[in-house]
């Protein structure tokens, strides 16, 4: 009995350790987060030439209008050119892009993979023509101020940038509360990085980057999955700084649905358990060795748990503490429960507050089990293409578009 009882204690100190630094690690950052940052951006008349790649897998049902949408951009037609990478396409979708004043460069790999299509069109454009490269989602639209602004950032002299990815549909409670999940991202990992002079993290779309110290970083990045934490962890081991426009808007369709979320999460914490196993030792090093503060604190993001299954966790322990220690353990579990609610809570931005919300959280349950399932089918995803389905048909009435600050803009 008395070994049983040790074996309980050595294993909530441990569990107390890990949930105790995940929870104050997103405390600091939800503090930080409410505090005002607006990076120095120099006024310009220079334009850079700048290319926005738009890799799609499979796309059919959104490329079409996301490309035409693309060329609405309030930035010099001869300064931006919009290039799809079409995957997978229909013969009718293709030839419905190859009528757009757009560059398309169509692609075929045996396993499909974001980095190939990226790389294959690197390799395709001309080398001494474009300045600066941005990525998006093939489901992305841009705020129609989105090109100048991140213009003003590269004359600034940025190298990386990264846009404000924010919700396009609000038409379902999964979508809501997918929505959230991408705002509190933006608070935490975005702005609150920035308020503490570091490094902004990278997304995956709305990402813009010096076209040539893009085409270095690419070079080694093909097969993985989670393209962009390869390359974010790339830059921030060179020491190179990422600058966050939370005014500059690009946006992402929401998932739908609990299945899609299912399968999409499953990719996610794939890849986190990856870069943990593969980089969290040489964040430490680079902390220890060289003073390298970003790329530690990246590499160690790899180390908290998702927020969905962090959360589910702390209710559980909480419910187990109050069986097993009532006294001793159980305040502290509340506690840090407490502590991550309010952390999350403070974060989520004034607009989703409205009756919405409660349908919106109602889902919470839903998605901490499919953050389980998809805990439990990570064998193997970090190297496996899953595709998340996306659609044309949105309910814009109930969209961060209709309500949010910038709105599509049109040439002049």
């Amino acid at each position: 009995m008395e070994t049983l009882l040790l074996v309980s204690h050595l294993i909530q100190y441990f569990l107390l350790g890990y949930f105790g630094i995940s929870v104050a690690y997103i405390l600091l950052l939800a503090i930080a987060g409410r505090f005002s940052y607006h990076p120095r951006l120099l006024p310009t008349d220079k334009k850079k030439k700048i290319a926005v790649l738009i890799p799609g897998y499979k796309e059919d049902e959104v490329i079409v209008d996301v490309a035409r949408d693309a060329l609405k951009q309030i930035y010099p037609q001869a300064s931006y050119d919009v290039v799809i990478i079409a995957d997978s396409f229909t013969p009718s979708t293709i030839t419905s892009l190859k009528e757009l004043p757009i560059k398309l460069i169509e692609v075929s790999f045996e396993k499909s993979t974001k980095a190939k299509a990226i790389n294959e069109a690197i390799k395709q454009l001309p080398q001494d023509v474009y300045d600066g490269i941005v990525i998006l989602d093939a489901d992305n639209i841009m705020a129609g101020d989105f090109l100048s602004q991140v213009n003003l950032a590269f004359q600034s002299g940025t190298k990386v940038v990264q846009g404000h990815r924010t919700a396009k549909n609000l038409n379902t409670p999964f979508a809501i509360l997918d929505g959230i999940n991408e705002e509190i991202n933006n608070h935490f990992f975005r702005k609150a990085h920035r308020v503490l002079g570091m490094s902004s993290g990278l997304i995956g779309s709305a990402m813009a980057f010096d076209f040539h110290y893009f085409r270095k970083i690419m070079r080694d990045i093909n097969d993985v999955a989670g393209e962009d934490k390869e390359i974010e962890l790339k830059i921030l081991k060179d020491k190179v700084f990422i600058e966050y426009l939370e005014d500059a808007y690009v946006y992402d369709e929401k998932v739908q649905n609990s299945q899609v979320f299912s399968k999409q999460r499953t990719r996610w914490i794939a890849s986190q358990a990856y870069y943990f196993k593969n980089y969290m030792w040489d964040g430490i090093k680079g902390l220890l060795l060289k003073g390298n503060v970003d790329f530690f604190d990246k590499a160690f993001q790899t180390f908290i748990p998702p927020r969905m299954l962090m959360f589910g966790s702390l209710i559980l322990l909480s419910a187990i503490s109050l069986v097993i220690h009532p006294f001793l353990y159980w305040p502290i579990w509340v506690g840090l429960l407490l502590i991550n609610s309010i952390s999350l809570w403070i974060s989520v931005p004034a607009r989703f507050f409205n009756k919405e919300l409660l349908k919106a959280l109602a889902q919470i349950p839903k998605a901490i089990l499919c953050m389980v399932k998809a805990l439990l089918n990570i064998k193997g995803a970090d190297k496996e293409f899953i595709h998340t389905p996306h659609s044309a048909k949105m309910d814009t009435q109930k969209s961060v578009v209709t309500v949010n600050k910038p709105t599509k803009g049109t040439k002049p």
